[in-house]
């Protein structure tokens, strides 16, 4: 009889695992996180209307939180819908 044994899947490598993930926000000291500009913010929303995660993004944890807040905030004034459809 055989042995029981557990086989496991490798997960392929893919090309963004192997890229160095930085934050935009941290790297241009310039650049600030503002709810009027839409252009920005919408580049971190899904297609959906969900935040996309800092894991993602590659950014850090507090400019995630200032992101979506300013998000949250362009949202409840109507620059930005809830849901896309």
């Amino acid at each position: 009889m055989k042995a029981n044994v557990k086989k496991t899947a490798k997960k392929p490598k893919n090309f963004l695992s192997l890229r160095k993930k930085f934050c935009r926000f941290c790297a241009d000291k310039t650049r600030v996180i503002d709810y009027k500009d839409i252009k920005l913010l919408e580049s971190f929303i899904k297609e959906r209307g969900k935040i996309v995660s800092s894991r993602y993004t590659g950014n850090c944890a507090k400019h995630q939180r200032r992101l979506a807040g300013e998000i949250k905030k362009a949202r409840f004034i109507s620059l930005l819908p809830y849901v896309r459809y």
